[in-house]
């Protein structure tokens, strides 16, 4: 089976969605299919070893981390991309990679397509436009798309409930996503403390992911401000980068916490990113923007539980108190959960790396029988 993962992400930029479409790649080819990675091209990375892309153009987009992909501008990337006798293609995101699958599948119209969602476009659309009339026309071009593919996937039930809530009618089917688990590497997590300079003993809360607001991060600023002021000794970890992280780190500052915070940038080595993990005793991530995120399984993996806000989408499988944390929307209640789930954070850790990650290799077994049955049926349909 020939497969294109379509995105608009590619390292050394690459955000939850982009991570996933790599993970299918790789899992993909792991089961012994052909897995292309097509994306903008980002001029630091040009290929990654080990990794099948078709890259084309990319144009930095000012004031974000994101590059605007010109297909159309690209040539070479238009032959290369002719050439490849797809079987099915997965949009990851549904803007201009969802143009390139659309016009693939123009010219060859037994090639079935698959979109998955995975981000909320209308707070990203919000965000950046602070206008309801655009975000709608955003939700609106979404749904042109989506209603252009053979299947729609969501990432779980409270996602799938989402895209209802913009509008979707069609089928809608649940396909998860995958933590690659790994041995737990104790010594390596020692030796980050040391080098961070972190004391034994001293309880570490972490945040990994994008440095934005979306995020909540400012929510788990004022809730550590909180802490502080009741006397709690501890550390906050923040991993990653984005548009935000001057405002934040200014908000630390007014808030007088910048010595117990510390901005790390964005880690790139896996083994370097699980050591943060598993050195972690709370993994914080009260965002009411993500749908599924990986980094919420990945500390899992590492036996550390997240605080996350009830009702959310990122805390779909987490049971309070058994394998994770629920807490408000609010700074106040934050850091009480915090505060009253570092004493239990051990045991609810090790019941979240036996219930919450789902192997990729198990993961993408299902997704290979799925894109076979939509194979199977566009062939049937000729």
């Amino acid at each position: 089976m020939i497969i294109g993962e379509l995105t608009e992400t590619y390292p050394p930029m690459q955000d939850g969605v982009g991570r996933v479409c790599w993970a299918y790649c790789k899992a993909l080819e792991k089961k012994g299919h052909t897995a292309y990675y097509i994306a903008p091209r980002d001029p630091a990375h040009s290929r990654i070893e080990g990794l099948n892309t078709i890259l084309y153009k990319g144009i930095q987009i000012p004031g974000q981390n994101y590059r605007l992909g010109v297909p159309d501008w690209s040539y070479e990337f238009r032959r290369e991309i002719r050439r490849i006798p797809f079987d099915v293609l997965h949009i990851h995101s549904p803007f201009l990679s969802a143009r390139v699958a659309l016009e693939i599948r123009k010219e060859n119209p037994r090639i079935p397509i698959v979109v998955t969602f995975h981000s909320k476009y209308y707070d990203d659309a919000m965000k950046i436009t602070h206008s309801r009339k655009i975000s709608g026309g955003v939700i609106n071009l979404v749904l042109s798309v989506y209603n252009k593919c053979d299947a729609v996937w969501a990432v779980n039930h409270e996602t799938a409930e989402v895209l209802r809530a913009y509008g979707y009618r069609g089928e809608i089917d649940i396909a998860p996503n995958g933590t690659d688990v790994y041995e737990i590497d104790y010594e390596r997590a020692h030796e980050t403390r040391l080098r961070l300079g972190i004391p034994e003993g001293k309880p570490v809360l972490l945040f990994v992911g994008q440095i934005s607001r979306k995020k909540n991060i400012h929510s788990v600023l004022q809730a550590a401000a909180l802490l502080k002021r009741e006397g709690l000794d501890f550390v906050l970890l923040l991993a990653g980068e984005g548009p935000d992280q001057g405002n934040l780190q200014r908000l630390a500052e007014e808030l007088q916490i910048t010595d117990r915070v510390a901005f790390l940038g964005f880690i790139r080595a896996g083994d370097d990113l699980r050591a943060l993990y598993t050195l972690a005793d709370l993994f914080v991530f009260p965002s009411v923007y993500d749908n599924a995120p990986m980094v919420v399984r990945e500390a899992a993996g590492c036996e550390t539980p997240s605080v996350l806000v009830r009702g959310s989408c990122s805390a779909e499988d987490i049971r309070d108190g058994e394998n994770g944390f629920l807490c408000e929307d609010d700074p106040e209640d934050i850091a009480r959960v915090i505060r009253e789930a570092l004493p239990r954070a051990k045991e609810v850790g090790r019941r979240a790396r036996q219930t919450i990650p789902k192997p990729w290799d198990e993961i993408i077994t299902d997704v290979i029988d799925k894109y076979q049955t939509l194979i199977d049926r566009k062939r049937a349909d000729r």
